[in-house]
């Protein structure tokens, strides 16, 4: 089992990287959060709040000062490579007796090409067709290309603080950057890794979104679930052509279920007390 959730702290002035610091000590201090992190491995990335400036990017003057401040949030060691390299990603593997699963953390913001404006005045931003313009950067990509091409594991999950198959809303999003999204697809496609999916957040609402990807024999699932704290409680509805089932607007957070010996992985969006609002199953 692997639950997650999405959803910024809150924002912090991009020049103020005390206050950056401060905000984070302050959710260190939430009691539940304390009692979950005793009980269970936190990982994840950032987000634009997270990051220090709202749909932040590669421009960001504070980035270098602002990752240092999320891994000590983390718990990253202070001798990791982790500290030595720009942007947050990272990769982890957990083994069981039945299989094994691989956590590829993505940092969507450090490295990030401008967004382009929409004027369109119902759309914050358009799609960005330079040639040159990228989401994860040159050295990122050449990272992911090994986490995925050399994985054993039965199942990997990438992680993506920003939705990667939902991009008619006009939001932040991988559909931004056309050619990334291609780019993304065909590297996983060729990598033949094992049950690929993809955990997203940043919309303060939860969705499932399924496409086929050429040369890959499953769907590519994006799980979308980013309500954990806040929610979209104003949502009348978008488009999405990829998308299974309703948005829940409700606050809520992921949870997906593994059975290594049929294969087959089961999503979950829950609620309060165990509710279970919406899922989906798919063998790979």
């Amino acid at each position: 089992m692997f639950g997650f959730g999405g959803g910024d702290i809150v924002y912090a002035d991009t020049d103020d990287v005390d206050r950056l610091r401060a905000i984070y000590a302050m959710q260190d201090s939430v009691v539940e959060y304390s009692k979950l992190k005793a009980e269970v491995p936190i990982i994840g990335t950032w987000d634009d709040h997270d990051f220090g400036l709202n749909d932040g990017g590669a421009d960001f003057s504070i980035k270098k000062e602002s990752q240092q401040v999320f891994l000590d949030f983390m718990g990253v060691p202070t001798d990791s490579e982790r500290r030595m390299r720009e942007g947050v990603y990272a990769s982890h593997e957990y083994k069981t007796p039945k299989g094994k699963i691989k956590v590829i953390v993505l940092d969507t913001r450090y490295f990030r090409s401008d967004l382009v404006k929409d004027e369109d005045p119902n759309r914050r931003y358009q799609a960005n067709f330079d040639k040159n313009a990228t989401v994860l950067g040159d050295a990122q990509w050449e990272w992911l290309q090994k986490e995925l091409t050399g994985s054993d594991a039965d199942f990997n999950l990438i992680m993506s603080s920003i939705q990667f198959l939902s991009a008619e809303h006009g939001f932040e999003t991988w559909g931004n950057f056309p050619t990334e999204v291609e780019k993304l697809e065909q590297m996983i496609a060729e990598s033949k890794a094992n049950g690929v999916i993809i955990l997203s957040g940043d919309r303060h609402i939860s969705e499932f979104s399924k496409t086929e990807v050429e040369g890959l024999n499953y769907p590519l699932i994006d799980f979308t679930s980013s309500g954990l704290t806040h929610s979209y409680s104003s949502f009348e509805g978008e488009p999405n052509q990829f998308r299974v089932g309703e948005v829940v607007s409700d606050k809520s957070y992921g949870i997906i279920d593994f059975n290594f010996e049929d294969k087959e992985v089961v999503f979950k969006m829950m609620g309060d007390n165990g509710t279970v609002l919406q899922e989906l199953k798919q063998t790979y």
